[in-house]
């Protein structure tokens, strides 16, 4: 068995003795969560990373309002157990089905797999690992084409010959599953937008410039995000990250840069401080003579989260400043899609060449 998984159930089964003496000692039997919220982050500033803090929630075993969930804690944690020594993996929708169950006079573990995700995320934080480390998946999101070939659980892909539609990044994609046997690139571009990345590939935008191309489908998934990160890392590449010109598309960014809130405990295996943000930017309307026709009113939910996003300690430079500040005075945000209109292949031809080849970035 690997050494991982034995660590992993070592962690576990403390857990387990644990609340087991509490018992026998008449205690009320409890765990120490780490928080997975902004009161428990901080914004390591040499680092560039969000960090978890060191504040615990406590779920007791005793107590009308937590047992149930400290039931789901074990009932999840013994699944995994299951699955460690038996060094298999299986999806998080999977393992919903393998702890649900009736007990008692018709109480379910669980009723949705709303109530068993977040408990997965628990354990995640409590025993300090990744879900992939608890051999857990979710489904594949993102795809990448490129010069790189690649090893993917001992077969050969060639990222350079993956059609239209691209090599599909599964949820775990660590070494000892995808490694990098031969790579050519010089960056790596990150699209937020799946009709954006296939304008690109169509127009073989990696092969004139000598890059790996992924499309992250919104928000990067844990296994894009870790992916890039291994790319930086392990080949030495910069990261360039193409995004909507609104708050979300902003908020894209800051994680692939700094890291997720909720997933704080692991930024320094994810989180890139050195990516570059390429665009859409605020001044761009101009630069690139982009018709007001193809902008879009913020609306209140956008302003929101602009406004919060001003207070974060990450965006707190004067250049983000300007930057969100520049988009709620004029009330506008832009898709990457709006480039359309200068033409079908200007993203491709001219915006990009432009912004890459003068270091029109933010970082």
């Amino acid at each position: 068995m690997k050494r991982k998984n034995h660590e992993i159930l070592n962690k576990i089964k403390d857990l387990a003795n644990e609340t087991l003496e509490a018992v026998k000692r008449g205690d009320n039997p409890v765990m120490r969560i780490p928080m997975r919220s902004l009161r428990n982050v901080e914004f390591d500033v040499e680092q560039g990373l969000i960090r978890m803090g060191d504040r615990y929630q406590e779920r007791f075993f005793f107590h009308q309002g937590m047992a149930k969930k400290f039931m789901q804690s074990f009932l999840v944690a013994s699944a995994i157990m299951e699955l460690l020594e038996a060094d298999k993996t299986t999806s998080i929708r999977d393992l919903f089905y393998m702890t649900k169950h009736t007990i008692g006079k018709g109480e379910n573990t669980f009723d949705d797999q709303s109530e068993s995700d977040p408990i997965i995320e628990d354990l995640e934080v409590t025993l300090k690992a990744l879900r992939e480390e608890l051999h857990l998946f979710a489904s594949n999101r993102g795809t990448m084409v490129g010069n790189i070939t690649l090893v993917d659980a001992g077969d050969t892909i060639d990222c350079r010959r993956q059609g239209s539609g691209g090599w599909g990044i599964p949820s775990i994609v660590e070494p000892d599953v995808i490694k990098f046997k031969r790579s050519e690139a010089d960056f790596v571009l990150l699209v937020e937008k799946d009709a954006v990345w296939r304008r690109l590939n169509e127009d073989k935008f990696w092969k004139k410039y000598n890059c790996i191309m992924i499309q992250s489908q919104g928000q990067p998934s844990r296994g894009v995000r870790r992916l890039i990160r291994r790319l930086h890392d392990e080949l030495e590449l910069p990261v360039y990250v193409l995004v909507d010109n609104d708050p979300w598309g902003l908020y894209i960014y800051s994680v692939v840069k700094q890291g997720s809130i909720n997933l704080a405990y692991e930024s320094v295996r994810m989180a890139i401080p050195h990516a570059r943000f390429l665009g859409l930017a605020f001044d761009d309307r101009e630069r690139f003579e982009l018709p007001h026709e193809v902008t879009i009113a913020l609306n209140d939910k956008d302003v929101k989260r602009a406004k919060e996003m001003l207070s974060y300690p990450w965006f707190k430079k004067k250049h983000w400043q300007k930057e969100i500040k520049g988009m709620l005075d004029s009330g506008l945000k832009l898709e990457l899609e709006a480039l359309s209109a200068r033409g079908i292949t200007f993203i491709s031809h001219e915006y990009l060449p432009e912004k890459i080849n003068n270091s029109m970035y933010l970082s």
